[in-house]
């Protein structure tokens, strides 16, 4: 969709990206395809059609406002991890109403600042409940929310990404969140609206889906009963993508929503919450080779794209496919593609078999759109890169590359008196 190689050349969409490179001339900067978000969203919303549905985009994915822009005017929702988040999703004309706010340790001030507006809240722990009865009561108003039940499920990925085992810091065990449903009966600070759970991300087994669903159903039939406004089972987010292109099966989101689709009770609006599925395979990380150092036992293409730009795979050990923009007629051989970061943890793959490269020679690491650019740091000194979307064939430069004059404007001598 997105990307594909022809005639040898590597394309996003209608351009080729070593044109895209000339043109930007800065390296490394990532690249997204407006049409394979586009085409993302809809595999969720065709799917659930005949389901009384939202989509709610977690913005902690990619951030970017352009692309928050996109979602909007395909019909998304947003989910937040922050306040700043839900400013983000203002700013990109998103309405108050349209937005979730997760989290295990929201702050007063970021409480205030949803229920103030009238966005959703899921309420994660008994103190943030009485935070959220606190605010609330401030504010003379009530507080819409949902709560998230930790269902108590291993979802068989990294453990820095399961999020739906007692063993993380997330959500309410189930007895305590039938307990706390029920202790909102009658309160006039809180309005309860469905309930929650996430079980993590990069999932691709449907069965852990159906046995959440199956305890997010019990606990719903239980909440209705307190309050005539339950509507919402949220079902999270976290469905994978094919990080490794090697035809293994990964099921699409359409399988996802037929598996679940009988279990839906009709008077439920279901709610999903995914950001990897909807840009990861929509942005690249685009570099240049800096040189090739051949230690004879081990070989090293070194690249000026970093852990800096692209953690996941120093953090998670994640896998991204790498390929070069124009392709390379020279036998392959073993390689780690390395950045110039002072770290011996800092690679964007390790033992690839990739044909020797000439010095400059541009790199796609694929599969970045997720939890690339929102990650990426200024450690060693390096400086954000610059994002560019593609639409068809026009490119849009969505933001740009941190200069040393952004960086030392933060720095401030006044004194604290």
């Amino acid at each position: 969709m997105g990307y594909y190689y022809q005639d040898s050349s590597l394309f996003c969409e209608g351009l080729k990206v070593k044109d895209i490179i000339e043109r930007v001339g800065q390296t490394p900067f990532y690249l997204y395809s407006a049409g394979q978000i586009t085409a993302n969203y809809r595999a969720y919303s065709e799917s659930l059609v005949g389901i009384p549905s939202v989509i709610s985009y977690a913005v902690k994915a990619n951030g970017n406002l352009k692309i928050l822009k996109l979602l909007r005017s395909l019909g998304s929702w947003v989910t937040l991890a922050s306040g700043n988040e839900l400013k983000l999703a203002l700013e990109a004309g998103f309405e108050p109403e349209q937005a979730i706010l997760n989290g295990n340790g929201k702050t007063l001030e970021e409480l205030r600042l949803v229920i103030e507006l009238g966005a959703i809240v899921n309420v994660d722990s008994e103190f943030d409940l009485i935070h959220i009865q606190r605010v609330a009561g401030e504010l003379n108003t009530r507080a819409k929310v949902l709560i998230r039940v930790n269902p108590d499920i291993d979802p068989e990925v990294h453990p820095y990404i399961s999020t739906g085992l007692l063993s993380s810091k997330f959500g309410v065990a189930v007895n305590e969140a039938v307990e706390m449903v029920k202790s909102l009966a009658g309160m006039q600070s809180v309005q309860l609206l469905g309930v929650h759970c996430h079980l993590g991300s990069n999932l691709n087994n449907i069965a852990v889906y159906q046995r959440a669903l199956t305890v997010l159903i019990e606990l719903f039939q239980i909440a209705k009963e307190v309050s005539d406004r339950v509507r919402y089972i949220n079902l999270g987010g976290g469905w994978g993508i094919d990080y490794h292109h090697d035809n293994v099966k990964v099921p699409s989101p359409q399988e996802l929503i037929q598996s679940i689709r009988w279990m839906i009770p009709k008077d439920v609006t279901l709610i999903l919450e995914p950001g990897r599925s909807i840009v990861g395979n929509a942005g690249v990380l685009v570099c240049r080779v800096i040189g090739v150092k051949d230690r004879g036992d081990r070989r090293f293409i070194v690249v000026d794209g970093s852990m800096a730009e692209l953690i996941r795979p120093s953090l998670y050990g994640a896998y991204h496919k790498a390929g070069f923009v124009e392709e390379v007629n020279r036998d392959p051989v073993r390689y780690d593609i390395v950045g110039p970061v002072c770290e011996s943890a800092d690679f964007l793959g390790k033992d690839r078999l990739l044909p020797p490269p000439n010095e400059g020679a541009g790199v796609a690491i694929f599969d970045a759109g997720a939890y690339g650019y929102v990650m990426s740091s200024n450690y060693n000194g390096r400086a954000s890169p610059a994002e560019y979307l593609v639409y068809g064939d026009q490119l849009f430069q969505i933001r740009k590359r941190e200069g040393f004059e952004d960086h030392l404007r933060l720095f401030d001598e006044r004194e604290i008196l």
